[in-house]
């Protein structure tokens, strides 16, 4: 799944009715933005950690290291249970730290848009943030590969207990 076609398919579910989308149009927008940085972290894991080129990786590791990302987990690790950025996120350079703030507000909007039967979307907040989750995709892809990979490292592996 190519993250790009999920912002593309995010876009397209706010401008099919141009002149007033439907709320579940703008909903399922909303939650596909938020899928697209997921999976975006995904291959940025499976990328960094088993490698880019077909003929010299495993598929079932590289599959394993994308599939290994779990939601609630990464929310924990790029932020605390007060809402402020996890202190271990200072160390990452700011484009690490403003994608991993992207995540969780976007994962907080796509729970209520999935979950919240009266949570109201306008469409110009929807397309506002589809450009945020664009933004912060590049900003992960254009992100040194040492970067990238300690991110990659700090995403799945738990650190242990001195």
């Amino acid at each position: 799944m190519q993250p790009c076609d999920l912002i593309d398919t995010a876009r397209y579910l706010v401008d099919r009715n141009r002149l007033e989308p439907r709320q579940a149009d703008l909903k399922r927008a909303m939650s596909t933005a938020y899928y697209a940085v997921f999976h975006a972290l995904c291959r940025n894991c499976a990328d960094c950690l088993v490698g880019t080129e077909m003929p010299c990786r495993s598929q079932s590791a590289w599959l394993q290291a994308y599939r290994a990302v779990n939601h609630g987990e990464a929310k924990n690790r790029f932020s605390r249970s007060d809402g402020r950025t996890h202190p271990v996120m200072d160390l990452f350079p700011t484009k690490i730290q403003e994608f991993a703030t992207c995540f969780v507000a976007l994962q907080k909007k796509r729970h209520q848009a999935d979950y919240d039967p009266e949570f109201v979307l306008t469409r110009y907040e929807v397309l506002t943030e589809i450009t945020v989750a664009q933004n912060a995709i590049e900003m992960l892809n254009n992100s040194s590969d040492k970067d990238r990979t300690a991110f990659a490292v700090y995403t799945l592996l738990p650190k242990r207990k001195q």
